[in-house]
């Protein structure tokens, strides 16, 4: 993965025991960092036109009652999107944009300490790119977002905006009556409860066109079918599953999404594997708005 080295002074004993684990025994870790510690994290995509992109987030903590949020770490599911950031096709949306006079809007929701969405602003938001980082109201996480915001210099296209799923989504959009061209969200699936208003919200917060989309990875650790919950769930959403892939963590393997490998599979294989959904606008549902 590429995360800077660091000095096992400087990190947690939690974070220590995870490398360690991972190292001796192939153990794959579900998260990386704990609460307030810092991570430095370099681009090295051949995929990016560009030099490597240095960015260093602190990660959240949270206020006693909203612990059960798990906003303390930044996942695995984070990492492997900022790692493939370029699958976002930003160059292509950015593009589209300008020949229509209009820039390119961009939100993460879930955002945790924001590693995807603050990525996202330092390599594209002098192009035209204006990025929302967006996690539940707590104190804690916004202040840390709004620093991770000001320590990677990308204030200009990055704001901060506290919200609660489900809630009227009007103080989240860019502009009145408008929506975000991408959403991303990583590891923000895996709590079913929270399936119908997280639907509800990016139900009024993608922009109505054929050409946006939504960018959700998912790691496995809560089990297939909660997953598959929610694909249930987006069919009568007005989206439609343009892709649904699982991928190899630490490896290049690809394959479709298939409910049935949960028989027999364990932890450690579990670990092994983020899922990445890309939801749209279903023709049906865009009608004559466009």
């Amino acid at each position: 993965m590429p995360i800077e080295d660091q000095n096992d002074a400087d990190l947690a004993p939690e974070d220590v025991l995870s490398s360690s684990l991972e190292s001796l025994y192939q153990y794959q870790p579900i998260t990386y960092a704990s609460a307030g510690s810092l991570l430095t994290y370099v681009t090295k995509s051949k995929h990016l036109n560009t030099q490597p992109v240095q960015i260093t987030v602190r990660t959240p903590d949270t206020q006693a009652a909203n612990w059960d949020l798990h906003a303390s770490s930044i996942w695995v599911s984070a990492h492997y999107l900022a790692d493939h950031i370029h699958e976002l096709h930003l160059e292509e949306v950015l593009a589209e944009s300008e020949r229509s006079g209009s820039c390119t809007t961009v939100l993460e929701l879930g955002a945790g300490a924001g590693l995807p969405g603050v990525l996202i602003a330092k390599l594209y938001g002098a192009h035209g790119a204006m990025v929302t980082l967006s996690d539940y109201p707590d104190e804690y996480i916004t202040r840390t977002l709004i620093e991770n915001v000001a320590d990677n210099g990308v204030s200009s296209f990055c704001r901060v905006a506290p919200y609660a799923w489900g809630a009227d989504i009007t103080p989240l959009l860019p502009s009145p009556q408008d929506g975000f061209d991408i959403i991303i969200a990583a590891d923000t699936l895996w709590n079913r409860a929270s399936h119908e208003i997280l639907i509800q919200t990016l139900c009024a917060g993608l922009k109505r066109t054929r050409h946006a989309r939504i960018h959700l990875v998912a790691g496995l650790h809560t089990g297939r079918y909660t997953l598959q919950s929610f694909m249930n769930a987006i069919s009568s959403s007005g989206f439609e599953i343009a892709r649904a892939e699982e991928r190899e963590v630490q490896g290049l393997q690809r394959r479709d999404w298939d409910i049935s490998r949960s028989e027999g599979e364990d932890e450690a294989e579990r670990r092994r594997w983020v899922v990445w959904m890309i939801l749209k606008w279903a023709s049906t549902t865009l009608g004559q708005t466009e």
